[in-house]
């Protein structure tokens, strides 16, 4: 079982939140001692996230939690947008799909920096990713 221990909530909608989101959540992997290889995953994976809910629907929310299961503490990050939402899940998570002019690698790069990963969207309502990257893990 996850417990939230902490929870804080950062509106995205111009590029300074962006940077002030980064800042949050790095300041939250150091209060629980991840160490750097791991910070360092998590803060690529939040980056790569809020950068697609700049892109695909002009911002959103996250939402930063401390979370603990046993003795492990990690960071729950709850990306929410109100955009276009993602008609085909499993094409968006394979390598190589892309609806812009990037490489592909956002949503299956981020699933694979991080511990836990899921995504729900709805056409035309928009799409909330969560993701958990735990301290020693």
């Amino acid at each position: 079982m996850i417990l939230s221990l902490s929870k804080d909530t950062v509106q995205v909608l111009k590029e300074q939140d962006v940077v002030f989101l980064k800042n949050r959540v790095k300041e939250v992997a150091v209060k629980i001692k991840m160490g750097l290889v791991n910070q360092t995953r998590l803060l690529t994976a939040a980056s790569e996230l809020v950068r697609n809910m700049m892109r695909y629907a002009n911002g959103g929310v996250c939402q930063i939690e401390i979370v603990s299961s046993g003795r492990n503490n990690g960071v729950r990050l709850i990306f929410s947008d109100k955009g276009p939402g993602i008609p085909d899940i499993d094409a968006a998570m394979r390598d190589g799909f892309s609806t812009g002019k990037s490489l592909g690698l956002g949503l299956p790069g981020t699933k694979r920096l991080v511990n836990e990963f899921d995504i729900k969207s709805k056409v035309g309502e928009g799409t909330t990713v969560t993701i958990i990257k735990w301290a020693n893990g």
